[in-house]
C-alpha cells in the first residue's frame, strides 16, 4: 500500500519525535525550523523557512560551500579572485587539480566542495549505508548552479563498484546518486550501467595521480551486453572527483567503446 503525501509527512513528523534527527556534521540535534541552508537566511521581519536538509543542522549547513560559475571546465573546481576575473574572459578554463590529467572525456561539473558537513554526507553515505542522507544530497544538487541542466537529457553512467564492495556495502553510491540526479533533471534523462568494475583494487584515497592511474589500469571494462550509440551524449557520475583518475579511466573504456560525446558530474570535489 503506497502512502499519501499526507501520511507520510505524519509518520516522519512522528519519527523525528521519537528518533530525533541528528546532525552528520557536528552531532547536534537538528531544528524542524531554521535558517534555508546553504547560507540563505530570510531576511527582518521574514518567517523563516524549514530546512531543505533534513541531515545537516543549520550552522552546519551555512558552511557547505555549493560550487559557482566560473569554475573548472574540466572537474568542476571553482575560481576564486583573480582566477575567477581570467576565467570570466575566458583565459582560464583548467584548474591546478586538472594539471597533467589528460582527460578522456568533454567537461566535468561537481555540486559541492568536499569540506565539512558535506564531507559528512559523503562519508555517511559511503561508510554507513546512509542512504537517508540522499534527499539532501539531492537538494544541494538542485541549488548547484547549472547542474541539473548540465546532465539533463543525457545517459547517466555511474562509476561501478566491485562486486566484492558493493555486496558489502549494499549499494552502489554513485548509482544511487545517478537516479537522484535523473530524477531531478526530467526529460529524458535516464540511467544505466555500461560498466564494470573487473579488479578489486584498494581504497585509493591516498594516492596521489600517478599511483591512482597504475592501480586502475585495466581495473574497468564494458558491462556485457552494453551498447555504446555514437550520438547518445553520456555522463559519468561519481560521488568525488579527487585526481581524476577514476573517472578518467572509466571515459577511456567509454571512448574506446565508441562513445563520442562524453561529460562527468560528481556530488564533491576534494
Amino acid at each position: 500500500m503506497r502512502l499519501s503525501n499526507g501520511l507520510r509527512k505524519i509518520f516522519r513528523a512522528v519519527a523525528d519525535v521519537v528518533f530525533p534527527r541528528v546532525c552528520v556534521g557536528c552531532g547536534d540535534i537538528v531544528e524542524d525550523f531554521a535558517p534555508d541552508a546553504p547560507g540563505d537566511a530570510g531576511g527582518a521581519g521574514e518567517a523563516a523557512s524549514p530546512p531543505p536538509l533534513r541531515h545537516v543542522c543549520a550552522k552546519c549547513a551555512e558552511k557547505i560551500e555549493i560550487v559557482r560559475e566560473p569554475c573548472c571546465t574540466t572537474c568542476g573546481y571553482p575560481f576564486h579572485g583573480i582566477f575567477a576575473e581570467e576565467a570570466a574572459h575566458g583565459a582560464m578554463r583548467l584548474c591546478p587539480h586538472c594539471d597533467g590529467l589528460a582527460p578522456a572525456y568533454r567537461e566535468g561539473r561537481t555540486v559541492v566542495l568536499m569540506k565539512a558537513a558535506a564531507r559528512a554526507l559523503v562519508h555517511e553515505l559511503k561508510y554507513h549505508k546512509g542512504l537517508h542522507v540522499l534527499d539532501d544530497m539531492a537538494a544541494l544538487a538542485r541549488r548547484s548552479e547549472g547542474v541539473l541542466r548540465f546532465v539533463r537529457g543525457t545517459v547517466l553512467v555511474p562509476v561501478p563498484l566491485h562486486p566484492r564492495k558493493e555486496r558489502e556495502r549494499g549499494f552502489n553510491q554513485s548509482r544511487v546518486l545517478a537516479d537522484c540526479l535523473a530524477r531531478d533533471a526530467g526529460g529524458a534523462t535516464r540511467v544505466e550501467e555500461l560498466l564494470r568494475r573487473e579488479a578489486d583494487t584498494v581504497s585509493q584515497t591516498t594516492f596521489d595521480r600517478k599511483t591512482r592511474r597504475a592501480n586502475l589500469k585495466n581495473a574497468f571494462a564494458l558491462a556485457p551486453g552494453a551498447v555504446i550509440t555514437p550520438g547518445q551524449h553520456y555522463m559519468l557520475v561519481d560521488d568525488v572527483f579527487t585526481t581524476g583518475s577514476t573517472l578518467n579511466s572509466c571515459a577511456g573504456v567509454l571512448r574506446r567503446a565508441g562513445c563520442l560525446t562524453l561529460d562527468i558530474v560528481t556530488f564533491g570535489h576534494g
